[in-house]
């Protein structure tokens, strides 16, 4: 399928750095499987919902995965993505051409690095000399922020680029769609006779990386990997036997089920690496409604969000949220997409 399908202009001034105050409070569209759109806010959620239904939430937790230090006299600049093994990362440096097998970046007294090896695409392999790595990053790394925001994580970043129920360390982005979510607003789903259910997918960096090519039948995919436990998968499939509503909090919890589904849309428990990539044509097994966010143009994600509701139909969607003044992209505005 052709990229540029995929399209649209967004005013810069529609691109969100700082979530909405509170995070309840933001918009959220509706986008019903026919009829007209709905403007709603978030606090409405549990409005969107009804008894029985299971609300899958990514869990995973934000890492400070920016580091920065020395090799030599040469400043560098590392993002942690992928974890390889104990203490062994695979990431992305700057400038990563100064960098060879065998040599050690210092970032501070008690903690260095050792370059394992590397690849043409600035990509390093780096095995880390501490006890504690996530200890070490929590002392001397910094939270990274999408690229389009321009600007460095500040303070307030460290809460706001976090979900409220996060919980597993292995993520360099965050699954936006959960950031809208307060105590307040949980506790209101769960008095609406909704289930919790959390999944587990570590986001990597290549969620930011741009589709180059033109077509979608030649982009790459980028693996992440992802768990969802036994009793996960019970309440889930137990939902699916009875009828109700599989709701996915997210893109991230969405590639998670639909990674781990059968033909009849009931779950495996365990661990996998996905590279899952979905676009129109995709026939969804497991999932019936998706909260997200608005995504960049030409993006994996809008390509995903058009197979689950229809390309025009959010290209439609699209068009009313700018004209309408929502707020684009990771600290953004969100939608309720049900399944066309």
């Amino acid at each position: 399928m052709r990229v540029d399908l995929f399209d649209f202009d967004l005013p810069q001034s529609q691109i969100a750095t700082a979530p909405a105050a509170p995070r309840d409070s933001a918009k959220l569209l509706h986008v019903p499987a026919t009829g007209p759109f709905i403007d709603r806010i978030v606090s409405d959620l549990p409005q969107l919902l009804r008894a029985g239904d299971v609300m899958v939430f990514n869990d995973t937790k934000v890492i400070p995965a920016r580091l920065r230090g020395m090799r030599g006299d040469i400043a560098i600049e590392l993002l942690l993505h992928r974890r390889m093994a104990l203490n062994q990362w695979q990431c992305f440096a700057k400038p990563a051409k100064r960098l060879k097998i065998g040599q050690s970046i210092i970032f501070a007294s008690d903690f260095t690095a050792t370059v394992m090896g590397r690849s043409d695409d600035g990509q390093v392999h780096l095995q880390f000399e501490c006890a504690d790595i996530y200890a070490m990053l929590d002392a001397y790394g910094e939270m990274p922020l999408p690229p389009y925001m321009q600007r460095r994580a500040g303070e307030t970043d460290t809460q706001d680029y976090q979900t409220a129920y996060a919980v597993h360390p292995g993520s360099v982005a965050a699954p936006t769609a959960g950031l809208h979510f307060t105590p307040a607003l949980l506790g209101a789903i769960d008095a609406a006779g909704v289930t919790r259910a959390h999944v587990t997918l570590h986001v990597g960096a290549g969620t930011f990386l741009p589709v180059k090519v033109d077509d979608t039948d030649d982009h790459v995919m980028h693996s992440e990997w992802t768990h969802i436990t036994p009793d996960v998968a019970a309440t889930i499939n137990t939902a699916r036997a009875e009828g109700r509503r599989i709701i996915a909090v997210g893109t991230t919890s969405l590639r998670t089920l639909e990674s781990s589904a059968k033909a009849d849309g009931f779950v495996h428990a365990g661990e996998l690496e996905t590279q899952l990539f979905i676009t129109p044509g995709y026939q969804f097994k497991a999932v019936d409604a998706l909260m997200t966010n608005f995504h960049l143009p030409r993006s994996t994600l809008l390509m995903l969000v058009s197979a689950f509701a229809g390309h025009a139909r959010m290209m439609d969607a699209y068009a009313h949220a700018i004209a309408t003044g929502y707020r684009f992209y990771s600290y953004g505005d969100t939608s309720f997409l049900e399944r066309a």
